[in-house]
């Protein structure tokens, strides 16, 4: 029964704003990234505290952030993908004749 064929209802379907999220001008991957180095320099801070003293936490701490910030800023800066950089120099030597 080719003519009787059960149409379903079209639907609008939502595809997203088509924009990488955004958040404090970090970007796409880089607020995972960003949320790990707050974490780890947060558990950073506590454990330089409880072994050795507050002034130790802090500098543990604004270094952890300091070096988070700088990687992911220059890694942002690169692109939201990771592209592969092929080093060197390529030289095509021929080509096959028809």
């Amino acid at each position: 029964m080719k003519g009787k064929e059960k149409r379903y209802p079209d639907y609008p379907l939502f595809k997203g704003l088509q924009r990488p999220l955004e958040f404090l001008g970090i970007q796409g991957r880089y607020i995972y990234w960003a949320a790990a180095t707050v974490c780890g320099a947060i558990v950073g801070f506590v454990a330089a505290y409880c072994l050795i003293g507050f002034v130790t936490g802090l500098v543990v701490l604004s270094a952890a952030l300091s070096t988070g910030i700088v990687l992911i800023l220059l890694k942002q800066r690169k692109g939201l993908h990771s592209k592969k950089v092929a080093p060197g120099v390529y030289v095509y030597a021929h080509s096959r004749k028809n």
